[in-house]
């Protein structure tokens, strides 16, 4: 059972501010997706700002930069990332308008909660290993029940 601490009471609502985020993020891009040619084209922009705001933070935070010698030593599959952003928003232009925002939403949502269960599970990439029981399962298997109703319009 997890304690509840002022650091958990500050963490929840901003983890709860990524889901609100992510969904106007992927209703925003799908409306930009309109005026553009492709989802593509769509992700590729929203990238572009996204970047130009990473830049100004990055520049104007007191941490050091890393140099050349830093980057190079960077594990190769910790650079994926990148990708896996640019799969994550292209197809989330591309899916959500066409199987509705709640719909769309559910799936990504479970579709986190199940690889996240075995990240835990194993202790893959630095995760603590937190075994998989009945109640994550269960909590899994709600959570798929619910974007099946979510299919029912």
């Amino acid at each position: 059972m997890m304690k509840i601490s002022s650091q958990l009471l500050l963490f929840l609502p901003l983890a709860f501010g990524v889901g609100i985020a992510m969904a106007f993020q992927t209703a925003i891009n799908s409306q930009l997706r309109e005026h553009l040619s492709s989802p593509l084209q769509a992700a590729f922009l929203s990238f572009l700002i996204g970047t130009a705001v990473l830049a100004a933070l990055v520049y104007f935070q007191d941490a050091s930069k890393p140099n050349l010698h830093e980057l190079s030593s960077i594990p190769w599959y910790l650079w994926i990332g990148g990708f896996l952003g640019v799969y994550a928003i292209s197809m989330s232009i591309y899916t959500a308008p066409k199987l509705g925002f709640l719909t769309f939403s559910g799936l990504a949502i479970f579709g986190q909660i199940a690889i996240s269960m075995l990240l835990d599970h194993f202790g893959w990439l630095g995760t603590d290993k937190a075994p998989i029981n009945w109640q994550r399962l269960l909590g899994g298997i709600i959570i798929f029940i619910g974007v099946l109703l979510t299919l029912q319009r």
